[in-house]
């Protein structure tokens, strides 16, 4: 994989916290990014706000206000987490698909492919700048958009079940599935939108926990045999 894009859940940098940020789990994916990094790849990062916010989360405010506080939960996960990434010795940079100041830049295609080319990892804060539409759909957005070889999408389980393993013993994994499939049987790798989106454009993924020892770089180097996840493919 030469150009990846990681989807980080929030929660998950939260660690057992649930809110906010855990220092030392951030760290450990800092690390593992520098070695991708070190090692050539080029590597974009979605993060989720649910550590701090979900737009379905304001039930009393207007829909798109509340949207609106979840995509600038994913700028202040992103300023963080870019920073601490920083302090690892990678190069960073955060667009966003809105103006803020002199916080972030605004999005391009180009000016990503220009900081990719600098061998920077880019963030891609804030969604897609639009109500109604997840990080989920932001992730494969950007994915297609910079051409990326693959999509990690590291959360707190380890891959996609038929069933809710936390509600269910008996929940099985799939280590192989392809996105037809995940649409057909309402799997939530990533949200609706954002699955017909990447069967349509043929993204692949690959998820995975993040808690896994080194489970990034493994996500990102090994084969498919080897993989501990789930292999969604969108051929």
């Amino acid at each position: 994989m030469s150009r990846i894009i990681l989807k980080l859940s929030g929660e998950a940098l939260a660690g057992d916290k649930k809110t906010g940020f855990d220092e030392e789990t951030v760290r450990k994916v800092a690390k593992q990014v520098k070695q991708l990094a070190d090692a050539g790849t080029q590597i974009g990062v979605v993060i989720g706000g649910g550590n701090f916010w979900r737009g379905r989360t304001g039930t009393e405010i207007d829909r798109v206000k509340s949207d609106q506080i979840g995509m600038l939960a994913t700028v202040m996960n992103c300023i963080y987490v870019s920073e601490i990434f920083r302090g690892e010795g990678i190069g960073t940079c955060i667009l966003t698909p809105f103006e803020i100041g002199g916080i972030t830049k605004l999005f391009s295609k180009d000016r990503a492919n220009k900081y990719f080319a600098q061998g920077m990892v880019v963030f891609f804060a804030g969604g897609t700048g639009h109500p109604y539409f997840s990080t989920d759909t932001g992730v494969v957005l950007r994915a297609i958009e910079v051409d990326a070889d693959y999509i990690l999408l590291a959360k707190n389980i380890d891959g996609i079940y038929n069933a809710d393993p936390a509600k269910d013993p008996t929940a099985k994994r799939y280590d192989r599935i392809s996105i037809d499939d995940v649409i057909a049987q309402g799997l939530q790798a990533v949200d609706m939108t954002a699955s017909i989106l990447a069967k349509e454009n043929h993204m692949p993924m690959r998820c995975f926990a993040l808690k896994g020892d080194n489970s990034i770089v493994k996500a990102a180097e090994s084969d498919e045999e080897h993989f501990d996840g789930t292999i969604i493919t969108a051929d």
